[in-house]
């Protein structure tokens, strides 16, 4: 069976990948039939790239009787009005990252989903990593033990771009700042192995060019227990290598390659991906899940995935009510930098 997608907004250019991925996969059963964009020349080239018919509305997109479904890739600030207008409709819907600009909006987009009873995922790509999977996995495992301390390393050199100062990203009144829009990666990954945090303490700031904000940060998140979870990100990072740091009372994680800047520059010979560390064999084991030759395919391997929930072969990626909580660790890391002080979670509601 084939399922007939609409796209709301081509803004994130995640959505074109899925698109093609789609479109160069016959058996992942999705054919993108319908596409709309408020911006004429994103919706002119995607249109021509991937053959669609345009629409001139939302509106008349999600009504629409020739599609199935709706994947939502328009700029953030959106969101909540779009998918309150897919879910009316009755229609499956996909989400591009982050859920919203703020907790209201999020609200919005959690009360649709549950009013009109509608399967909802957001598109988190690192949580359908196979090596991301593999460190959940051993956690739930108990390899480590207690777990103390993660650490995630997360980057792009997307501020170096000449162009990028001129983009949607970059603009408050659609997306914030790119802590918001790409921190909230990392901020997800703690989430998803870790749960909600306690508090965050966090410095955020505009170091490279003013016009482009929020280029570097680091957040310190504190658990209840006492774990500390730090996310730390830099968007002027030319290259890297490790990524995530996992420690606990039986062992440690190491993961490298995992981003964009670590991924895609050069790599040392016989550079290891990811591994564990045991204390009691005093040992180490390489996972057999090989680090992909460029970024892009871990972005590509996110299109099979959201075509098996499209199909109601797999639950959803993250639920809306866990893209609210992401937001709103990401709103309470901003409050800290803006107040200079540790913010409890809970007390940040807008």
């Amino acid at each position: 069976m084939t399922l007939r997608v609409g796209i709301l907004g081509f803004a994130h250019g995640h959505v074109a990948t899925y698109c093609q991925q789609w479109r160069q996969n016959e058996s992942l059963g999705i054919n993108v039939t319908l596409g709309w964009d408020h911006d004429p020349a994103r919706a002119a080239k995607a249109q021509a790239d991937f053959r669609l018919a345009r629409c001139e509305s939302a509106e008349a997109l999600v009504s629409s009787p020739a599609i199935d479904a709706v994947v939502i890739g328009a700029e953030t600030s959106l969101h909540g009005e779009l998918v309150e207008k897919a879910a009316a409709s009755g229609k499956p819907i996909v989400l591009q990252k982050p859920i919203a600009l703020t907790l209201a909006q999020a609200d919005q987009i959690v009360a649709a989903v549950a009013r009109y009873g509608v399967p909802f995922t957001l598109a988190w790509q690192m949580r359908v990593d196979p090596q991301n999977q593999r460190m959940k996995q051993w956690l739930e495992e108990g390899k480590l033990g207690r777990v103390y301390m993660l650490r995630r390393r997360h980057g792009l050199n997307t501020h170096l771009w000449p162009e990028f100062q001129n983009s949607w990203h970059v603009k408050p009144e659609l997306n914030r700042g790119m802590w918001a829009d790409d921190a909230c990666h990392a901020i997800d990954f703690v989430y998803w192995l870790l749960g909600k945090p306690q508090s965050v303490m966090a410095q955020i700031a505009t170091l490279h060019n003013p016009r482009v904000p929020d280029d570097h940060g680091l957040a310190i998140y504190r658990y209840a227990d006492g774990t500390i979870a730090e996310v730390s990100c830099s968007f002027v990072c030319c290259a890297a290598e490790n990524t995530t740091e996992i420690f606990g009372a039986q062992g440690s994680i190491i993961q490298n390659f995992g981003d964009v800047p670590s991924c895609n520059a050069p790599r040392p010979a016989g550079g290891i991906g990811l591994k564990w560390f045991s204390q009691e064999k005093q040992a180490w084991t390489v996972s057999d899940i090989a680090s992909p030759p460029q970024h892009g395919q871990r972005i590509a391997a996110v299109a099979p995935e959201l075509a098996a929930f499209l199909h109601g072969r797999r639950a959803a990626i993250a639920t809306a009510e866990e893209g609210r909580d992401v937001l709103r660790l990401t709103l309470a890391a901003y409050r800290s930098s803006e107040l200079g002080r540790l913010v409890n979670i809970d007390e940040v509601r807008t």
